[in-house]
């Protein structure tokens, strides 16, 4: 019973992608569609913000999957498609951030917080490891504790 569960569960999973897409949307040429999917992939719904406008069923990710189909019939290359939705979108409609000298600190946060990490664990050993240990209590000092800690 968990299996056929699981197995439905997939089945649906797997079909998702494919809802949101109207079949008026669809381009009588295969190869079309087919780049039309790659762009749309590539394009995050402005409304929902971590979905694809492939997978968004939003008015706007509609809009932009017929501005993209629409770019496509009149010729233009996938570049120029995503560079255009870019130049009235912004950066943000990337799913994918371009690698570019303004996305260089987004690109390389991941390995600068993963330096500091890693000399701040070195350095936190090394302090641990240099601790002087605590000189004994006198006889003086350990009788005033046994008075103070007594009931």
């Amino acid at each position: 019973m968990i299996r056929l569960l699981l197995a439905l569960l997939l089945l649906l999973a797997s079909a998702m992608p494919g809802l949101a897409v109207n079949p008026d949307e669809v381009l009588a040429d295969p190869a079309l569609e087919t780049r039309a999917r790659a762009i749309s992939a590539q394009l995050r719904c402005m409304v929902c913000q971590n979905q694809s406008i492939d997978d968004s069923n939003a008015e706007l990710a509609k809009d932009l999957r017929v501005l993209v189909r629409e770019r496509l019939k009149s010729g233009d290359t996938d570049e120029a498609v995503i560079s255009y939705v870019v130049s009235r979108y912004g950066e943000f409609v990337l799913l994918n951030p371009r690698f570019e000298a303004r996305t260089l600190v987004l690109w390389g946060m991941p390995a600068i917080l993963l330096v500091i990490g890693v000399i701040t664990l070195v350095l936190a050993a090394r302090r641990r490891g240099a601790r002087v240990p605590a000189a004994p209590l006198s006889d003086e000092e350990q009788e005033r504790l046994d008075r103070l800690l007594r009931p």
